[in-house]
């Protein structure tokens, strides 16, 4: 069998399929009619429907490029504090645009300045000014003067903001932390773990057994400690876990130990889902709303498979070219992330509604398709002009 490469391509295609079906769940949440097995599944159900298996399996991708992304700055002869100066800059990226998504949902259009449309577009085009991934030919002045354009548009908008109710208006607050905030915590704390361990395989392991006991403790009523930024653990585990079968992909390549590599990464991935079926009724159920520890387990066994199975269809057998079509998804994840809020605000604006046959059953999860593929069409628009986000 061909050895296995140093920096697997698989990663980006795992990250590029996640992204497209990001999107695609994303929009068929607006679809009537629809099987419940696509669903979320709701608070009080013990089970998971497909979309809820998305964000986990995000979470998971960015631990599993965590590692190469310390290790080549590391190779840079970069120092720990420039490390920890970009692990903090992305994670307040991140936590900055999850926080102003998630008081989008309690925007007031009626007692605000501006519409809720016009509001969600003029946060995505601060969102770009500030994190855009600036080409070398543009002089340092101009590049920050549009960042300082866009940290002084946010800063209007901030204060613009009106939610809450006519009676009771709220400005800005914490919430939850929205699907970027969330990713950006379990970043900050995972990318520390690591950098801290220097990428000593056995630390790993115990770190992600640690979060992974607060998770299970915590929906078992055995542990009645808030634990700031920590909180359940639960996306922490999960990026840790990414984190983990990185760090043993790299020690396998390393001692050209191919044959255990397909067995080890297997088992791990059955052993993950079998904990997670077994701690279900000990520990809240099945529940990506309480993000219980059964939740956690089985969307990390599942990736886990779904990333062995690529592996040899992309890194072996060498089929990249059969996910060419969704590669921006994979290159250009955030703005992929960002652009359907510039895209459903713009449908506002217009009153563009969709036609009742492609809001509901087999029209309406097409539609869904559809819109997931012209945002990645988009997207590849924006990165032959060089336009794309970087955190």
């Amino acid at each position: 069998m061909k050895k296995l490469p140093a920096r697997i391509l698989s990663v980006d295609v795992l990250r590029a399929i996640t992204m497209f079906l990001m999107i695609f769940v994303n929009d068929v949440a607006g679809v009537h009619h629809i099987p419940e097995w696509i669903e979320h599944t709701k608070a009080e159900v013990d089970g998971m429907g497909f979309s809820d298996l998305i964000f986990p399996a995000f979470l998971f991708i960015v631990g599993l490029s965590l590692p190469f992304a310390i290790q080549s700055r590391i190779a840079k002869g970069k120092s720990f504090i420039s490390i920890a100066g970009y692990i903090l800059l992305r994670a307040l990226a991140l936590i900055a645009m999850g926080f102003f998504h998630v008081n989008l949902e309690n925007y007031n259009g009626e007692t605000a300045l501006l519409p809720y449309a016009v509001y969600t577009i003029l946060i995505t085009i601060s969102f770009f000014l500030i994190w855009l991934d600036y080409p070398k030919t543009l002089s340092k002045t101009k590049k920050i003067r549009f960042i300082i354009g866009g940290i002084l548009l946010l800063a209007i908008l901030a204060f613009l903001y009106k939610g809450g109710s006519t009676e009771q208006p709220e400005g800005l607050k914490p919430h939850w932390w929205g699907i970027l905030g969330i990713i950006g915590w379990a970043y900050l704390v995972s990318a520390f773990v690591y950098v801290l361990s220097k990428g000593n395989l056995w630390i790993l392991v115990l770190a992600f057994l640690v979060f992974a006991g607060i998770n299970i403790s915590s929906h078992m009523d055995l542990l009645h400690v808030h634990l700031w930024i920590i909180g359940d653990a639960s996306s922490i585990t999960l990026m840790m876990g990414g984190i983990l079968i990185s760090s043993l992909y790299t020690r396998f390549v390393k001692n050209e130990d191919y044959k255990d590599f397909w067995i080890q990464l297997a088992l791990i991935g059955l052993i993950s889902i079998a904990f997670g079926m077994f701690i279900r009724p000990y520990a809240g159920g099945i529940s990506k709303i309480y993000a219980t520890p059964a939740w956690v387990f089985i969307c990390m066994g599942i990736t886990i498979l779904v990333f062995e199975i690529l592996i040899f269809l992309v890194d072996i057998k060498g089929k990249s070219n059969w996910f060419k079509f969704i590669k921006p998804a994979g290159t250009s994840t955030l703005t992929c992330y960002l652009i359907p809020y510039l895209l459903y605000s713009v449908f506002w604006l217009i009153h563009f509604r969709f036609p009742h046959f492609l809001s509901n059953g087999v029209g309406g999860i097409m539609r869904s398709f559809f819109m997931a593929f012209l945002v990645i069409f988009l997207v590849s628009i924006l990165e032959k002009k060089n336009l794309r986000l970087k955190v």
